[in-house]
């Protein structure tokens, strides 16, 4: 349970608090179609008030965008990229599954994996992108973010 102050996020005569929807047009973040899932799992479940979602590859439609591992084929922006558009993708999915992220309070978990090669050691950096996404909803908002990897 949340007991401290909560943040607002305010438009710009720092009037209102403004909704998620519309920090995403302030922030020029257009969320695509959700992906169609590779499988037969399900990207979003709702129990209660939580919602959880599987994990998103950086994607457009059924097309992979970026293909390899940090160190090897791809570098480090490219990887930061690449999770900006995961996270796009998560984003897109919660909208469908909600019918309007303004209903979305908080992130509490956000788990990004980086697949790399040699001796990569900016994990953090690349997780950042994912991120980025989380300013939708707070400025100051820090989500856990994991990463693994191989």
């Amino acid at each position: 349970m949340n007991t401290g102050p909560k943040e607002k996020i305010l438009n710009d005569d720092n009037s209102r608090r403004i909704t998620a929807e519309q920090r995403l047009t302030q922030l020029g973040i257009k969320l695509p179609a959700p992906p169609e899932p590779f499988g037969i799992y399900a990207e979003a479940v709702q129990t209660g008030n939580m919602l959880f979602l599987t994990g998103m590859l950086p994607t457009v439609g059924r097309e992979a965008k970026f293909v390899g591992r940090i160190g090897a084929e791809l570098d480090v922006k490219t990887g930061h990229m690449a999770a900006y558009l995961a996270a796009v993708n998560a984003l897109a999915v919660a909208r469908q599954h909600l019918e309007s992220l303004d209903k979305v309070t908080r992130i509490v978990r956000l788990g990004v994996l980086v697949a790399t090669s040699g001796d990569v050691r900016e994990q953090p950096k690349i997780a950042d992108g994912a991120s980025s996404c989380c300013r939708t909803f707070s400025e100051k908002t820090r989500t856990l973010a994991d990463w693994c990897t191989a």
